[in-house]
C-alpha cells in the first residue's frame, strides 16, 4: 500500500508523515543505548502499544550477545504494567522519572538496581526544560490521528507529551486507531507556557475555561518513524468499595455538609474537587452521587469510573484532567458515550492540570490517599519504613500544599491489622503538617485546622486511629508531652521510629 492508499484508509491524513510508517521494530531500532527516552502514558492511558515491547526485545537480544543496552525512562506518571515490565524484566532502564507502580520497576529501585527520581509531577515540564535531565533523545507517543496539516490528536492522556515533542530530538508517533475518533476535541493544549522570568499568568477561572488547542504540534522533520496500532488501553483494576471505603467516604460526605452549614463550601456545587487514584476516592466520588449535589466540577490529574457516573446523572458539569484511568467498565462506557463526555471532560497538560497558580486560584478540594501520618500531621505518602519506595509522590503535593481543602485519607490499619496507619513520627515525610489540614481513616475525621501540635495530636489519635493502637499512642504523646523542657512539638525521639517493630516482634498491643 503506498501512501496515498494508506492515508484514504488510516488515522493519518498527512501524506508525508504517511511516508514515513514503518514496523514497531523498525522503529525500536531508532534508540541507541544510553538514550533518553520519553514516552506518553498517564495512569496507564496513552502508554504505547508496539514499539516498547519492541525496544524490550532488542535489548534482550543485545544483552543476550555480551553487551549492555540501558536507557533513561520519562513518563507523565504511572504507565501500563506491560511496557513497564517489558523493560525492567531487561534490566532496560538505568533512570526512571516521575512515579512509577510497577512491582518489578519498585523491586529494582529498592535494590539499588535502578535509579529513580521522585519529583512533583508539575514541575517535570520545567525540567526537563532547563535541562536536569539532560537531553532527550527519542519520543514515543501515542495519539489518536494525525491531521492533513500534519497536528497530532492527543489519545486518552496528555501528560507531559507537548514537552516531549517540544524537546526531543528524534520522534516516533504511534497512531492508535482504537482511541475513538470522537475524542477529537476533548484535549485543551497550551502553548503559551514561557520559563521565567517571561512566565504569563494562564487565564483559567473557571474548570471548563480552555486557552490552548485541540491538537499538539509537531516539527515533521523530527519524526523519525510512524506505527500503526489499534489496541486498547490497559484497562485500571478497580473493585467495588468495601466497608472501610464506604466509611472513609461517609465522614468526608459528613464533613463537606459541615463545610456547607458553616459557610465555606457552597450548598449545591463545593468547590472543584481533586480526587486520587484508588477504591478509596471512587468510594467519596460515588458518594457524591446521593449527598445531592449539581453541577459540580472536578480539577484533577486522573478521571476515574465514579466521575463518569456523576457527569452522566447531573452531579458534574465538567471535569479537566490530564488523563483518563477506566476500568474495562469504564471504557466502555466512554467509547460507547463519547459524544456526550466530550462536551463535559477537558484533557490537558499536566503542568496545566496541576500547576499551583490554577490549584489555589480555583479553590481546589484536594482528597489523596497516604501510607500513614503522625499524630501531629505528616504525612508518608511513598515509603514503607521510611526507605522502601513505593509508588511516588505524585502530583499529591501540588494540590495539597495549594489547595483550598487539603485532605488526606487511608485505612487506620494495614496489613490485617498489625499496623498502624497513625504512628507518633512518620519515618518519611512527603507532606509536612503544614500542608494537611483534615485526616480520615474509617475510624473518623481530624479537622487540624487552628490546632496547635499538642492538640493536634490528641485529635488525631482520638479520631482516627484504631481502637487497638489508640491506647499505645495516648501512652506515647502523655510521656512525651510530661518531659521536662519538652518544646512545641512533644516527641521521644528515641523510640518514635521503632513504633511498627514493637507490633511485629512482639505481637503485643497496648490499649
Amino acid at each position: 500500500m503506498d501512501a496515498k492508499e494508506r492515508t484514504a484508509v488510516s488515522r493519518i491524513k498527512s501524506t508525508a508523515l504517511a511516508a514515513k510508517v514503518t514496523s514497531a521494530t523498525d522503529a525500536a531500532a531508532v534508540i541507541r543505548p544510553g538514550d533518553t527516552v520519553a514516552i506518553s502514558g498517564f495512569a496507564s492511558a496513552g502508554t504505547p502499544k508496539a514499539v516498547i515491547p519492541a525496544l524490550a526485545k532488542r535489548i534482550h537480544e543485545v544483552r543476550g550477545q555480551g553487551a549492555n543496552f540501558t536507557i533513561n525512562l520519562l513518563t507523565g506518571a504511572s504507565v501500563s504494567s506491560e511496557t513497564e515490565r517489558a523493560l525492567a524484566e531487561v534490566d532496560g532502564i538505568a533512570l526512571r522519572m516521575p512515579y512509577q507502580s510497577e512491582p518489578t520497576a519498585r523491586r529494582k529501585i529498592n535494590e539499588g538496581r535502578m535509579d529513580y527520581v521522585d519529583i512533583h509531577l508539575s514541575h517535570v515540564a520545567q525540567q526537563v526544560w532547563e535541562g536536569y535531565y539532560g537531553n532527550v533523545d527519542v519520543a514515543i507517543v501515542e495519539v489518536a490521528g494525525i491531521t492533513e496539516t500534519g497536528d497530532l490528536i492527543p489519545a486518552a492522556s496528555i501528560g507531559n507529551n507537548k514537552t516531549w515533542l517540544d524537546v526531543a530530538d528524534r520522534i516516533i508517533l504511534e497512531v492508535n486507531s482504537w482511541v475513538p475518533s470522537a475524542m477529537e476535541g476533548m484535549h485543551d493544549v497550551y502553548y503559551g507556557t514561557a520559563l521565567p522570568p517571561n512566565r504569563t499568568p494562564l487565564n483559567i477561572t473557571h474548570v471548563a475555561d480552555r486557552i490552548g488547542q485541540p491538537t499538539f504540534r509537531v516539527d515533521p522533520a523530527k519524526v523519525v518513524a510512524v506505527v500503526e496500532t489499534n489496541v486498547a488501553d490497559s484497562a485500571s483494576t478497580l473493585t467495588d468499595p468495601d466497608d472501610v471505603s464506604l466509611a472513609i467516604a461517609g465522614h468526608v460526605l459528613d464533613f463537606f455538609e459541615h463545610e456547607v452549614k458553616a459557610g465555606r463550601l457552597p450548598a449545591d456545587t463545593l468547590l472543584p474537587l481533586q480526587a486520587g487514584i484508588g477504591n478509596v476516592a471512587n468510594a467519596v466520588l460515588g458518594g457524591l452521587d446521593r449527598g445531592g449535589y449539581r453541577n459540580m466540577t472536578c480539577y484533577s490529574e486522573v478521571i476515574q469510573d465514579s466521575m463518569l457516573r456523576l457527569i452522566k446523572d447531573g452531579a458534574v458539569a465538567h471535569a479537566s484532567a490530564t488523563s483518563l484511568a477506566l476500568s474495562e467498565k469504564g471504557l466502555a462506557e466512554l467509547t460507547d458515550n463519547i459524544d456526550f463526555y466530550r462536551e463535559h471532560i477537558t484533557l490537558r497538560p499536566q503542568e496545566i492540570s496541576n500547576h499551583p497558580e490554577l490549584v489555589r486560584r480555583l479553590g481546589i478540594i484536594a482528597m489523596n490517599g497516604m501510607l500513614e501520618a503522625d499524630i501531629y500531621g505528616n504525612v508518608n505518602s511513598t515509603h514503607v519504613m521510611g526507605t522502601k519506595i513505593m509508588n511516588g509522590i505524585g502530583g499529591s503535593g501540588d494540590f495539597a500544599r495549594n489547595g483550598y481543602l487539603s485532605m488526606f485519607l487511608s485505612p487506620s490499619t494495614a496489613k490485617g491489622g498489625a499496623i498502624s496507619s497513625i504512628v507518633p513520627m512518620v519515618p518519611h515525610v512527603d507532606h509536612t503538617e503544614h500542608d494537611v489540614q483534615v485526616l480520615v481513616t474509617e475510624q473518623g475525621l481530624a479537622d487540624l485546622r487552628g490546632l496547635s501540635p499538642r492538640k493536634r495530636s490528641r485529635v488525631i489519635v482520638d479520631r482516627c486511629a484504631h481502637p487497638d493502637y489508640q491506647g499505645l499512642l495516648h501512652d506515647y504523646i502523655a510521656r512525651a508531652q510530661d518531659q521536662p523542657n519538652v518544646g512545641h512539638t512533644p516527641h521521644l525521639l528515641g523510640e518514635a521510629f521503632s513504633f511498627h517493630e514493637r507490633f511485629t516482634t512482639t505481637g503485643s498491643m497496648a490499649r
